[in-house]
């Protein structure tokens, strides 16, 4: 049974819950608290070197063997008594947990479809991807002003590649989401040294492998909690509540987050409405834009020669003022070796273009320089004469096969490269080049062969998506203009007139869906 299939089931499920007045993002949630339960349990079952985190009484048998008002009564209690738990990681995870089930019967029926289920016959990703299935068919339910956009396995498997994490670095991601680059950076690792069991892995880098190694922060509860019941299942341990803080980088929360060897990273891209704003007084450029604020936090969070792989919307290549300070910063105080067009369509939010940007602190020769430390950027354009992916063209490995051979084994971009030329995808830009673009990162210089032809032109929902997108990110900036002008009653006035013509309301001085 495939992943997509055991998506589908569960799905299934939520129609016949409906009748509970359960919509389908509560259905996620309900699903996330027990699906954690049985894949605890047979986590224990299948693999010697884990041990039960959930105490007894509160586990996958406990309410297996249970129907009616009893089974019930005894998970309603289980989920409190789990948010109680004296196990810090434990106590998070089910932290203000509770059921919207009225009806036994229900909760029958979903313990008995996921102990039905035989998880470990298909690839084991962990929680996350089963959740990003479900997110896929949830998006048209759920809307996310936090900026949701779960990164494509295919690309963070890409960047890990790349980036090649090594026993001992600390590992960082400032927008954990469900842990995907945290958790695939682990795998990797794991794999280069037997499972951390290997000869060359004594017990004190074991302890740091699963204790220190690894830290994320997530703004959104919901999230945060999936994440950490997806590191468990990893055997990702972390101190305290585990390896994901709840909070917010771009806050006071994230000037604590410890130095780390490698950054990795897709920032919330989406409207400033979700929360989670730039309130840091300790980032050098002021901005509204989180993308900018976060790209800030993570050059500066880096050790010397430390490196990062993150994921940003094109708005962050090309932003003036502010934007162009933050790059030139950027390029001072590492070498940015190589930025990774992406195609259009692989995030679940299909208007919005993207790229990885890969870089280092300080140089190679001197991971302690801080001025003049760009002096070339090599570009990919994986946009360029590509297929509009999504549900007819899924996005896989072998997309970023060729990115992955042209980029090179050295983690830090160093290996030797070929400039392809004009009519190939990879080119070679000195800072001056930059520099004279106005510093501007967007670069491109293919021209897509079918860009006039309507047969080969995306879907038209995509290209209403893209026309979205990209007008709700001016009206964004603007209004963020209006308010850096003092003229905010102004903007209020003109967002409650838009809304009267989208049909929604404003409160509190937003835009919200009724």
């Amino acid at each position: 049974m495939t992943q997509n299939d055991i998506v589908q089931k569960l799905w299934n499920l939520c129609d016949v819950l409906r009748d509970d007045g359960i919509n389908y993002s509560d259905y996620v949630t309900e699903l996330v608290l027990l699906l954690f339960v049985k894949m605890e349990y047979e986590q224990v079952q299948n693999n010697p070197n884990f041990e039960h985190k959930l105490p007894a009484g509160s586990r996958w048998p406990d309410l297996n063997g249970k129907s009616g008002l009893n089974l019930l009564n005894h998970y309603r209690q289980m989920l409190l008594d789990l948010g109680k738990s004296s196990d810090p990681m434990i106590a998070a995870i089910y932290a203000d947990a509770q059921t919207r089930l009225k009806e036994p019967r229900h909760l029958e029926t979903l313990v008995t479809a996921l102990d039905g289920l035989d998880w470990f016959s298909a690839r084991q990703d962990g929680l996350g991807d089963l959740y990003e299935g479900l997110l896929q068919k949830n998006a048209n339910e759920t809307k996310s002003g936090a900026g949701q956009y779960f990164t494509p396995r295919a690309l963070i498997d890409s960047i890990i590649h790349c980036i090649k994490p090594q026993l001992g670095d600390v590992i960082q991601d400032p927008a954990a989401g469900t842990a995907g680059f945290l958790i695939a950076a682990d795998a990797y690792i794991k794999a280069q040294h037997d499972a951390l069991y290997g000869p060359d892995v004594t017990a004190k880098k074991r302890s740091f492998q699963r204790e220190k190694a690894f830290v994320g922060m997530e703004l959104v509860p919901g999230t945060r909690r999936l994440a950490l019941m997806n590191c468990l299942l990893h055997g990702m341990h972390g101190e305290g509540a585990g390896p994901i803080r709840l909070g917010n980088s771009l806050g006071t929360a994230g000037r604590d987050l410890p130095p780390a060897n490698i950054i990795l990273s897709n920032p919330p891209f989406g409207t400033a409405k979700g929360g989670g704003g730039p309130t840091r007084d300790d980032l050098t450029y002021k901005t509204s834009n989180k993308q900018l604020a976060f790209l800030q936090h993570i050059y500066r969070g880096l050790t010397p020669g430390g490196r990062a792989a993150v994921v940003l919307p094109d708005n962050v290549l090309f932003e003036a003022g502010v934007g162009t300070d933050i790059r030139r910063d950027l390029m001072d105080k590492c070498t940015l070796h190589t930025l990774l067009r992406l195609p259009t369509g692989i995030f679940y939010a299909q208007g919005v273009k993207t790229n990885v940007l890969f870089f280092q602190k300080g140089t190679a020769a001197n991971p302690r320089q801080d001025t003049g430390c760009t002096q070339a950027t090599w570009v990919y354009d994986l946009r360029s004469n590509m297929p509009s992916f999504g549900k007819r063209t899924p996005f896989g490995p072998t997309h970023l096969k060729p990115f992955e051979q042209a980029y090179g084994s050295d983690p830090n971009g160093a290996s030797p490269r070929t400039d392809a030329g004009e009519q190939g995808r990879f080119r070679c830009f000195t800072r001056a080049q930059i520099a004279e673009r106005g510093d501007s990162l967007d670069i491109s210089w293919l021209k897509d062969a079918d860009s006039v032809d309507a047969d080969s032109l995306p879907a038209p929902e995509v290209l209403a998506a893209e026309a979205m997108a990209e007008l709700s990110e001016a009206l964004r900036e603007l209004d963020a203009l209006m308010q850096a002008l003092g003229a905010g009653d102004e903007a209020l006035e003109q967002k409650r007139l838009l809304a009267e013509v989208m049909g929604l309301e404003v409160t509190s001085g937003e835009v919200e869906g009724e």
